[in-house]
């Protein structure tokens, strides 16, 4: 039992029980957010969910896939420096 008042959020960011649901909602903030961090690639790119840190993103052609792969790193970056932590590792790209 704490000897103090907590707020929900305290609660929720340092309660070890809640860690799963932590991650849960770190993950979907990625997918939800990925347009607002790359507007430019609304059109050609699709979160679609981060799985055990790696973003699987939808993307229209090969050809963008190619080009967004060369990019990997500046996109994990890009996410990771977006939250202020470390959300994802690595990019998967599906068709």
């Amino acid at each position: 039992m704490h000897n103090r008042f907590m707020s929900l959020s305290e609660i929720f960011n340092t309660d070890p029980a809640l860690a799963r649901v932590r991650n849960i909602v770190n993950e979907s903030d990625v997918t939800i957010e990925f347009n607002k961090i790359f507007p430019d690639l609304e059109k050609v790119a699709e979160a679609v969910k981060v799985e055990k840190m790696t973003l699987i993103l939808r993307v229209e052609n090969a050809a963008w896939r190619n080009e967004l792969k060369f990019k990997e790193n500046l996109i994990v970056e890009k996410i990771n420096s977006y939250f202020k932590d470390t959300r994802v590792n690595r990019v998967r790209f599906i068709s």
